[in-house]
């Protein structure tokens, strides 16, 4: 795929450090785009990851932050724009989980996940939003889960924020439309991560009989379908919550 007009877009990938996100981040690096990443602490390996994004084609800009830090979140987008540098894309993409019995779960593990999941994706996109109005024909890209539209045991916290995600997109879709700025989410289902990776193979093997296409997805089929929603090849979609997970959830 081929989307000429990310090469003069800077887009802003949270949690792009692993996984789906590193895989977006490369991925928008190979169209030529300017890949900003936020990482939280370890800045040899946000240098690691910068130069990465410029092997592939990119050019690349890390900013220190939390999106759970809101101080440190401002300050950071607050100097990248006042030193003439403008967004045209943001991809809310950091997330964590912790699956668990209902009966087990603490309140603290509530506030931690929506903090990152919900909370944080939301502080930063308000915060951009008059930036991505400037920008002209900017786009927004939440990852929820296909857990957030079927919900799962064990993840009653995890599928409430990407559940929620889901609401934001479609009410940021709604509000920010007639200034040309797009938001959509996508719901991924079994994706072969780090994480997919330490399951025992038995796990592995009745989760993908569960699947239609018998497999897991790759983090490339996820980072094709979000640069393709960056991209002005699908400028007339908004408000979408697009699954890609195999078939699991028909």
């Amino acid at each position: 795929m081929n989307f000429p007009d990310l090469n003069t877009k800077s887009i802003l990938v949270t949690g792009a450090s692993r996984g789906i996100g590193k895989t977006i981040a490369l991925t928008l690096a190979a169209q030529k785009a300017h890949v900003v990443f936020n990482y939280r602490g370890d800045e040899t390996k946000a240098q690691e990851l910068a130069a990465e994004i410029e092997k592939a084609g990119g050019r690349a800009t890390a900013l220190k932050f939390d999106v759970t830090d809101v101080e440190a979140m401002t300050k950071a987008l607050d100097a990248y724009f006042a030193a003439g540098n403008t967004l045209q894309g943001l991809v809310n993409n950091a997330g964590i989980s912790k699956d668990q019995l209902m009966l087990r779960v603490k309140p603290q593990d509530i506030e931690d996940l929506f903090n990152v999941n919900l909370k944080g994706s939301m502080i930063l996109t308000n915060y951009l939003s008059k930036h991505l109005m400037k920008a002209g024909g900017a786009s927004i890209v939440n990852m929820s889960s296909i857990v957030g539209l079927m919900g799962n045991a064990a993840q009653t916290v995890y599928a409430t924020t990407k559940a929620g995600m889901i609401g934001f997109t479609k009410a940021v879709a709604k509000e920010l439309a007639s200034r040309q700025v797009r938001a959509n989410a996508v719901c991924p289902g079994f994706i072969t991560t780090e994480m997919t990776d330490a399951l025992p193979d038995k796990a592995k093997e009745t989760y993908a009989a569960n699947i239609p296409l018998g497999r897991f997805g790759e983090t490339q089929d996820v980072a094709n379908l979000v640069t393709f929603l960056l991209s002005d090849a699908s400028k007339y979609i908004t408000g979408e919550v697009i699954k890609i997970d195999g078939g699991l959830y028909i």
